[in-house]
Parts: C-alpha cells; structure tokens; sequence
C-alpha cells in the first residue's frame, strides 16, 4: 500500500538518502520549491504540492502548503469513520509523513546586516503549521523535524511496528522546536523590558556528570543567540568542566571584566576569595595569591590580559580547577597543559561592555528576571560623610574595595588595599560577622596597614565601625541610607576613621 510523505526542508542534511529510503517502502513524495527541486536533481520522482491542491504557489511563496487538501490529510484521524469519509469526499489523500524543518531563522538574525524586513521573510508560517499538525495527530501521522532523527525514522519504518511512544518523541519534539522557534521570534521582536509574556529558549550545550553534588542531574543549555560577552568560551585544555566549575567560571568571568587595568581574579563558591590588580598580570596575581594563599587552592581564576609564561609558571605551582583568560601565549600553554585535569578556557573580554542586560534566576513555582547590576561608582560618586577627608591612595583603594565588594555573597564586607584584597566576609546573617570574618583573615597580611573596609549595605549599627576602628582600619565605603547612619558617623569621627557613602547597594544574594 503506497504512503504519502510530505517532505520541505531548509536543512537538507541527508535528505536525499532518506527520500531513497522512503521510496524503497513504498512512499510517494510529496514537496515544494527547493526540496522538490534538489530531490529531483537527485533522481527521484515527486510529486508538487501544487498538483496535490490544485492550487498555484502565490505571494513569493508565503502560500503554498496553506490548503484544506494537505491540512486535512494530516488532521484526520484514522480511526474516525467520519473523518475519512470526508476525506474520500473531498478527494484528499492522508499524508502519513511529515518532514519539515523552518527558515533558518535564527541564522538569518545573526547576521548584524540583516535588516528587520530581511529577518521577517525568515518566519516560516507553513511550515509550523504543516509540523504541528503532525504532531497532534502523532498517532497517524509521523513528524520529522531533525535530520538527526532520519536513521531511527527509517529503522522504524522498516520494522513496521506499532509503537506510539517513539510517535510521540517525534511529536514532543516538534513541539519544543516550534515553540523554541517561535520564542526566537518573540523575543527579536520584542521592545518592552518587561513583556506581560516571557518567552525563553535554550538549546542544550552538553550534559553535565552531575549537578551541586553527585546524587543531583545536571545539564548545561546555551542561548540560542550568544552574548558577546560568554561563558561559552573555546576550552583549550582539561577535563570536562562540572556544573559546580561553571558557576564559580561564570561568577569569576562576569567580576574580571569590570576591571580595567590588568587584573586576576580567583573565586571559591562563587565567593571572591583573592582579587588583584597592577600594571602588568603578572604582579596582579602576586596580588590576587597573596590575598588567601589557602583558599585559592583548587580555585577557579580569570584574568583579563594574556597568561605570559612567568605567570602560568606560578599558577602552575599550585593546584587550580580552572583558568580563563583572553589568550594564553604558547609557552604559558604548553606549561599549564602538563597539568592534566586543569581546565584553560579561552573567553573573549573585548565584549565586556555587552554583557547580559539580565539575569534570571528560578524559585518554586517561577522565575526571577532583573537587570544584571553592572553599576560602578567612581570617586567622584562618593560622599565624604566624616571630619577625617580620605587621602588620594585610600580613595584609590575605596574604589577598589566597592568594585570587589558587590560581587561577594550578602551579607559582604571585604578589607583591601588599593591592590587586593586581604580579607573577605560573606554571607553572614548579621553584618558584623561579615565584618569580624574579613578583618580577622586581614590583619595577619603585608600591606594591613593601609587597609580600608567596604560593605555592600549600610551598617544598621556602629558596632561595625567600632570594630573596624579597634583594628586599625583607617577609611570605610558603604552606601548609607540607615535611619542610624549619624550613629556610624560619629563613631567614625570618634576614632578619626574617613567614611564615604555612595548611595548604591550592592546585594548579592
């Protein structure tokens, strides 16, 4: 008994050896335009779609498969007395097959020519139609859309076996392709910050061993359009990167890229646990090291200028999960790489002023979307609160701690120098832990006595700035806005401590 099979595809991946195969099982092809005339060129006979609807193709060929004579071939249901005797009625053959992938869409918008009008006539309206169609009727009607899928499609033919779970795959996948390719859509087209309707797509990048720990799954999607600025990077060397690297590689990535002199950057549980910045990258991991020798052991590091070799030389030195850089000179990568599970990843930073506009992030029952907080403030956004004004150097090293501070899990206080860090206190329920954390794992440090301490929040007492006092810390930064900021005032006059406020919170939970 000869089938029918609708066959419009944009990919043409493997779609002539898989039209052979449906002609050996007694398939007639069905098609139009480009996919008729390549398997024409191929040797086989097929049938146009304008003979099956009597119909002539008509506005450039945004109507062409739009038709009761192919739609109710793939609508009616086999088991239905009515539906095919209407069918009979209407001289409409059932399509048992349907092939179709859409306008390359999404390659179309990645092209930064493209005009919105070039990027219009990519939305494909048959072909989804055609798709969805199938795959409502999964039962009767076979959906392709994935040349990947071509061998197990024809292994099933073959068999000629009744299985509606594998129909129904094909139908679920046809779902998220339509769906993914529509959201692709939406979202180009999409002006408002905050639509009534989001609209999210990702395509999956890899699975993952296992997620936060051992006993949790895990898989890592992309965006279907890259950001310029990426955690998709090139990894040159090392072992598969696991869903906890990845976290800590994109918080190390995202808090490198603010910087603009020659900086290194080594995180822990996506916690900075060692920050440093100088004139060349080499002395900036003297910095970033020294801040927590112990903790970046089995860190994840990125720096924002190449990896020379001496530098490679002393990360080499220790152990280390991961390094991301710009670019890694031949002799720093062939000294890195006679490590053999550490990961180098190569990421471009030249993009770093394009990063993501917003983040999500998810909670039972839905998703959280805000802006990524990419605010810096400069010198001349602070406001000296105290008596004692704070010198040039401890300014510099003000402006430090708050580019440090805001990536460092609430509540967060960290202790610098206008180089690196020295001590870093996080996520505490209560600000002066925070704050006793960060100065205790400073003071033993070279460089302590020109320590400043910034806070990611106000002090909603002065207990901070007493202790802060008590152990020789000489300038503080924090936002304000505290209906008890003349308590912490004072207590920094008290101790002739310069404070400066910004009026910008830095929560990062």
């Amino acid at each position: 008994m000869t089938r029918r099979a609708l066959l419009s595809v944009s990919d043409k991946t493997g779609l002539l050896e898989f039209a052979q195969q449906l002609l050996k099982l007694d398939f007639e092809l069905v098609s139009t335009g480009g996919t008729k005339k390549a398997l024409e060129e191929g040797g086989l006979t097929v049938t146009g779609v304008d003979e099956v609807t009597g119909f002539p193709e008509m506005l450039d060929g945004r109507v062409k498969t739009l038709h009761p004579k192919i739609h109710g071939g793939l609508l009616a249901k086999r088991d239905k007395q009515e539906h095919m005797q209407q069918l009979h009625d209407a001289g409409i053959t059932p399509i048992d097959l349907v092939v179709v992938n859409l306008y390359p869409f999404k390659q179309t918008i990645l092209d930064p020519t493209t005009t919105q009008a070039q990027a219009i006539e990519q939305i494909d309206i048959g072909g989804p139609s055609m798709l969805r169609a199938a795959a409502k009727n999964f039962a009767d009607v076979l959906p392709v859309v994935d040349p990947a899928d071509y061998p197990a499609v024809t292994d099933f033919l073959q068999k000629n076996i009744n299985n509606q779970t594998f129909r129904k795959q094909l139908a679920a996948k046809v779902f998220r392709h339509t769906a993914a390719y529509d959201a692709l859509i939406a979202n180009y087209l999409t002006e408002e910050e905050f639509p009534e309707k989001l609209t999210l797509t990702f395509e999956k990048q890899q699975s993952l061993r296992y997620g936060e720990n051992s006993h949790q799954a895990a898989a890592f999607y992309r965006k279907p359009i890259p950001a310029k600025l990426s955690l998709i990077t090139k990894q040159l060397h090392g072992k598969e990167l696991s869903f906890n690297n990845l976290k800590d590689a994109n918080a190390a990535l995202t808090m490198v890229s603010e910087f603009d002199q020659p900086a290194v950057v080594a995180m822990k549980h996506m916690n900075p646990c060692g920050v440093g910045i100088a004139d060349e990258i080499e002395t900036a991991w003297d910095e970033a090291y020294e801040s927590d020798p112990m903790s970046i052991f089995g860190g994840i590091v990125a720096v924002n200028r190449q990896v020379n070799a001496a530098t490679a030389q002393k990360m080499h030195e220790i152990f280390l999960e991961i390094v991301i850089a710009p670019s890694f000179s031949d002799e720093a990568l062939e000294i890195l790489s006679k490590k053999k599970n550490i990961r180098l990843l190569q990421a471009d930073l030249s993009h770093r002023d394009q990063a993501e506009r917003y983040e999500a992030m998810t909670v039972s029952g839905g998703l959280l979307v805000q802006e990524t907080d990419r605010q810096v403030e400069e010198p001349a956004d602070f406001t000296v609160v105290t008596k004692t004004q704070p010198t040039k150097k401890q300014l510099k090293a003000l402006q430090f701690g708050q580019h440090v501070v805001k990536f460092v899990k609430s509540n967060a206080v960290v202790v610098t120098t206008d180089s690196k860090t020295l001590g870093v206190g996080m996520g505490q329920p209560n600000r002066i832990d925070s704050t006793k954390i960060a100065i205790q794992k400073a003071m033993p440090k070279d460089g302590y006595e020109d320590a400043i301490l910034a806070s990611d929040a106000f002090f909603p007492m002065d207990d901070c700035v007493k202790y802060a006092a008590q152990h020789n810390i000489k300038a503080i930064i924090q936002p304000g806005g505290s209906i008890r900021d003349k308590d912490s005032i004072a207590m920094a006059d008290k101790y002739g401590i310069a404070m400066v406020t910004t009026g910008v919170r830095h929560f990062r939970h």
